[in-house]
């Protein structure tokens, strides 16, 4: 199942209780839905928790029926309409809309006046028209609707409920969205899914780890690349004071480095410090070890 999916069946367990969020619920549903106008509602979903909650929604919301709507055994796409113009007014009429005037869809900010029927008209909008990416594919979570009014106010109310959001059209659609993981939990919060909201912040802190560790991993590489081309600079160095018969000369302690180093090539600095008895420091031995590099000089 997706994220998307994921998230509207939790949205789907909250109760339909009080009628103005009930009506609120609805009245996002039907701004972002397939079809909203004068003489149709059509409502087209695959998530059968979706279907079996809109019926209940619509009735406590407008006290009325569809007429038309799938069986709940149905599977695949599940067609809610209603085209009866009675019931229509009737919708219409209750959201604050002149049935007798061409619809020219907005959102009627009087109806959401209360945080919880601001909530649950978002909750409508996401619920017909919206989706969400797997967080840890990336963060991005969208309303579309085909009516540009609605979609610039929506952007207002968001605003004003602390989430400022992006928008575009795309293909006569218009799309309000968000990219920031914290505004996508805090939206996810607010419509009741703290779950999916909780998902997004375990993605982020997984993302997080897993770029830490590669860090480290690609840090520690580097280091190493540096540790074995000193070392292997170093070797050569001691050679060449072999092959000139000067190393024999040497003091004992640099004889001794040179021994240790030819021996474990392998080991960085701090490693090769703890192989001398007594064990050197390993400014110290960098030290014994640059004045074998200078004494051998440059091939």
């Amino acid at each position: 199942m997706s994220f998307s999916f994921d998230t509207k069946n939790e949205l789907c367990r909250l109760p339909v209780q009080k009628l103005c969020c009930a009506r609120a619920e609805a009245y996002g549903i039907l701004l972002y839905c397939n079809t909203f106008n004068s003489t149709e509602v059509r409502i087209i979903t695959e998530n059968p928790n979706l279907a079996a909650r809109l019926p209940k929604l619509f009735q406590r919301a407008f006290g009325l029926r569809f007429d038309r709507q799938p069986e709940p055994q149905q599977e695949g796409k599940r067609i809610f309409q209603i085209t009866d113009p009675k019931k229509l007014d009737h919708i219409i009429n209750l959201l604050g809309y002149d049935p007798r005037q061409n619809l020219v869809l907005h959102i009627n900010f009087g109806m959401l006046e209360e945080e919880c029927c601001r909530a649950s008209f978002l909750r409508g909008a996401f619920f017909a028209g919206g989706s969400s990416t797997d967080p840890l594919k990336r963060y991005h979570l969208e309303l579309t609707t085909s009516h540009l009014q609605a979609s610039r106010e929506l952007e207002v109310l968001l605003r004003e409920c602390g989430y400022p959001p992006k928008s575009l059209s795309r293909s006569g659609s218009f799309i309000t969205y968000f990219k920031q993981s914290d505004q996508i939990e805090d939206f996810l919060t607010l419509i009741g899914a703290p779950v999916a909201a909780m998902k997004i912040m375990s993605a982020k802190l997984e993302k997080d780890l897993r770029n830490s560790v590669n860090r480290r991993l690609n840090c520690d590489s580097a280091n190493l690349d540096k540790a074995v081309s000193a070392a292997q600079e170093q070797i050569e160095a001691i050679r060449r004071l072999e092959k000139a018969g000067t190393l024999e000369n040497l003091p004992f302690k640099l004889q001794q480095t040179a021994a240790l180093r030819m021996a474990r090539p392998e080991l960085t600095l701090s490693e090769l410090a703890e192989e001398f008895d007594p064990p050197v420091t390993k400014s110290c031995l960098n030290h014994r070890l640059r004045k074998l590099m200078d004494l051998a000089g440059k091939p």
